[in-house]
């Protein structure tokens, strides 16, 4: 067998902060500028993702930053932590992109970044990526997710098609999280509070209960993990949903660190894959 050539460290954008603002009492929105928004080439996902890079404490790196250095001469515990977010807006006449961060007190690691960033300070990134947008040959929307999926259901529905029907769904804490949204004419989204109870569990009863319009629809479920399986098997198994207009992953998923829980997602996804067609 021939030897596969080494994989090539992912190129890393700079960024710098240009503005911030607490749009809810646990949500700061960063607005972005520098060279790397300049040239991110955004615009035609309005899931598009960026993976934000954090050096572990006490490391440093040499100058310029260069992943493919820092893979060859800094050992694995040493490489950048990275921690994926929603490019929420980007704007190419400004050369600006906007991040909302969710913000939990001292619980994270990109949260605490992200409240104490002001102008000036440097965020280095990979990406974008994406894969969903509103198809505007459905006959209608699905947008379904926690507070963690409130950025890109947020940008969806600024770009829904005119005229879209849609039904959208967004579960957060309690009512100060609930954000104003310039969506088209008829969109209105479902908040729904989750006071104490487990995370999706509103979310899950609402769509079960919900009366679906006849027709195509194009459904976008993301959020934290659990309620994601749940809501999966209901739309492909008793909804009767293709898998191809489905747009549907577990961001987080509880009581995991971000870090375990994307080493085993690929293999949990596949695994609810296969027992839902089994299942068929």
């Amino acid at each position: 067998m021939a030897e596969q050539p080494a994989r090539k460290a992912p190129q890393a954008r700079e960024a710098q902060v240009v503005r911030t603002e607490w749009i809810t009492p646990h949500m700061v929105r960063l607005v972005l500028g520098g060279e790397g928004p300049a040239e991110l080439g955004a615009g035609e996902f309005t899931d598009h993702y960026i993976k934000v890079l954090f050096a572990p404490e006490g490391v440093t790196y040499p100058e310029p930053f260069d992943m493919e250095r820092i893979r060859a001469e800094f050992s694995r515990d040493q490489w950048p932590t990275t921690r994926t977010y929603t490019v929420r807006a980007w704007d190419p006449a400004a050369g600006e992109m906007t991040v909302d961060f969710v913000v939990h007190g001292d619980e994270g690691l990109a949260g605490p970044w992200a409240a104490r960033a002001k102008p000036g300070d440097t965020m280095r990134f990979l990406g974008p990526g994406g894969g969903y947008a509103p198809d505007p040959a459905a006959d209608w929307h699905l947008l379904v997710g926690d507070e963690s999926a409130l950025p890109a259901i947020a940008a969806s529905l600024e770009q829904a098609p005119a005229g879209a029907v849609v039904r959208a769904f967004v579960e957060i804490p309690g009512p100060a999280e609930e954000q104003k949204i310039a969506t088209p004419d008829g969109i209105e989204i479902t908040w729904l509070h989750r006071g104490s109870r487990p995370v999706g569990e509103a979310l899950v009863a609402a769509v079960r209960g919900l009366d679906f319009p006849d027709g195509d629809v194009h459904a976008f479920v993301h959020g934290e993990a659990g309620f994601v399986k749940e809501l999966r098997r209901h739309l492909r198994m008793e909804r009767s949903i293709p898998r191809e207009r489905l747009s549907i992953s577990g961001y987080w998923r509880l009581g995991q660190t971000d870090e375990a829980w994307r080493a085993v997602k690929r293999e949990w996804n596949e695994q609810v894959e296969r027992e839902q067609e089994s299942a068929a």
